[in-house]
């Protein structure tokens, strides 16, 4: 994988995706150290001045009204990020704190920060070493910064506190940097603020998992249509004149992908003659692209909302362009917050729909034909009886999940920061409930596979085979009752990996539209 060049210009979310997941390695465009050594000369010369400067000689905060003597700076450097790094709870993934940690020297590289060209490259070191710092759950409230999360980075640059290895094992930040040959840093002027003040882990979490999401729409798509298909549901519905007359864009792209995944199925054949007496399926069968496209276009405004913030440098203080260094509110995390709980909502409609279909295919008074419970003998065996009160309850907990955060707030800094947006709380749920959507439908894949199966000697189509015959490679077909469990994880991991997703790689691409 090619070395990323960390610039002023914006990151990728494929770029970031790469580093947080793939261990991309990373280095400082010329560019960059040109404009951090430039700005750090700036800052150097306020430091040395004896007007007070928010940030380099004054306090933080609540704070801020003490200006700090020169011989104190470091000292109030170190005291901040150690005081900050006040997270508790689990453990946040490596993914999410290689994601931030890379943003904020995206941030650093735009020249805006004041950060000493030795600290960035500190930084650009850890990451290509693969030692992350442990971050806790908790500690953000989304605004000036995700405060306790990008400390805890800062900190283990200084070599305190704790951080895992590239192999996972955990240690003291200062025994890792040392076997990487990394010196600790010692913080100057600016430095404390400028490594804590951003809205990274936010940004990075709604990066991830707007791959992730769309990832599973896509799978939502196929998995729909194989319900279709197991509960004999028509394909008119999905025609593209209909969708004209609604034109959502996402919709347009959720029913071309249906058509597609049920186009030459024997099965739907079978039943569109004038003898079917079957007039309009249920809606979570015939509006499945209403609301898998609501969620494509949620996606897509988001992803607009993501973009913006990877072309932005946030810090506070801010030093512009001609030299000025401004206090300003754009570590405030709403437009991020309001953007991951969108997400969430769409996430909880999405897996309810799912959950909707199941349901159909395991009630003999409306699954046409199949046997109760998709059961082998009903009676004797349950068949995905149990599997689906698993998916009800997650269903259940999305919904729940999908509560916005972010029109909370707590004021904190004794009523200095008298409002926050908590859009690391409504991150972290977002992370939740993509989990809970791809369990959903991983019973969803199970159970519309056996249906299909049950449908024999009519065979499923080519592309719901495919899924099918992929699902049986390492779940068996229909039968006596066995341990639902490993199935359903072995469904699950088959999202996950991407495996159903490259199974289904030539239906219509929403990316095209």
């Amino acid at each position: 994988m090619p070395e990323i060049a960390i610039g002023p210009e914006p990151l990728t979310r494929d770029q970031v995706v790469d580093v947080a997941r793939r261990g991309a390695a990373v280095a400082l465009s010329p560019a960059a150290e040109r404009g951090i050594a430039a700005t750090r000369e700036h800052i150097a010369a306020l430091a040395a001045d004896p007007t007070a400067t928010y940030g380099v000689s004054t306090g933080f905060g609540a704070l801020a009204v003490r200006r700090i003597p020169a011989e104190l700076r470091a000292a109030m450097q170190r005291s901040f990020v150690r005081s900050h790094a006040a997270g508790a709870g689990a453990e946040v993934e490596s993914e999410v704190v290689r994601a931030m940690a890379l943003l904020r020297l995206r941030t650093i590289a735009s020249g805006r920060t004041g950060v000493r060209p030795a600290t960035a490259h500190a930084l650009v070191a850890l990451l290509n070493a693969g030692i992350t710092p442990v971050v806790h759950e908790h500690g953000s409230l989304g605004c000036s910064g995700d405060l306790a999360p990008l400390a805890a980075v800062a900190l283990a640059l200084t070599g305190e506190g704790e951080a895992h290895d590239a192999t996972g094992g955990r240690g003291r930040a200062a025994d890792l940097l040392a076997a990487a040959g990394i010196t600790p840093v010692v913080l100057a002027e600016k430095e404390g603020l400028a490594l804590t003040n951003g809205t990274d882990g936010m940004l990075g979490m709604l990066v991830l998992a707007l791959h992730d999401l769309t990832r599973l729409v896509e799978v939502a798509d196929v998995t729909a249509a194989m319900s279709v298909e197991a509960l004999l549901g028509t394909d008119r519905v999905f025609a593209a004149d209909l969708q004209r007359l609604r034109p959502h864009p996402g919709q347009a792209v959720s029913a071309a992908r249906m058509r597609a995944a049920l186009a030459d199925s024997p099965i739907v054949a079978s039943h569109r003659g004038p003898e079917c007496s079957l007039v309009q399926d249920a809606y979570s069968l015939r509006c499945a692209p209403q609301v898998h496209g609501a969620a494509r276009d949620t996606l897509a405004h988001a992803t607009g909302v993501a973009d913006r913030e990877l072309a932005a440098a946030i810090d506070n203080p801010v030093v512009l362009d001609d030299g000025r260094v401004e206090s300003n509110g754009n570590f405030h995390g709403a437009p991020l917050g309001y953007a991951l709980d969108f997400l969430a909502i769409a996430v909880a409609d999405v897996a309810s729909m799912a959950e909707r279909r199941t349901d159909r295919m395991l009630d003999v008074a409306r699954s046409h034909g199949l046997p109760p419970f998709l059961a082998d003998d009903p009676g004797v065996d349950s068949g995905h009886m149990i599997a689906h009160y698993t998916q009800a309850g997650i269903v259940s907990e999305l919904k729940r999940i999908a509560v916005p955060a972010s029109v909370d707030s707590l004021p904190t800094s004794a009523m200095q920061e008298d409002h926050v947006s908590l859009g690391w709380s409504a991150a972290r749920k977002l992370r939740r409930a993509l989990d809970g959507l791809t369990e959903v439908l991983a019973v969803e894949l199970l159970t519309a596979a056996r249906a299909l199966d049950l449908r024999a000697p009519l065979p499923p189509g080519p592309v719901t085979g495919a899924v099918r015959d992929l699902l049986r490679e390492h779940v068996p077909g229909p039968g006596p009752d066995r341990h639902l469990a490993p199935e359903i994880a072995a469904a699950a991991a088959l999202i996950r990996t991407g495996a159903v997703h490259t199974a289904t790689a030539h239906l219509p691409d929403g990316s095209r539209r």
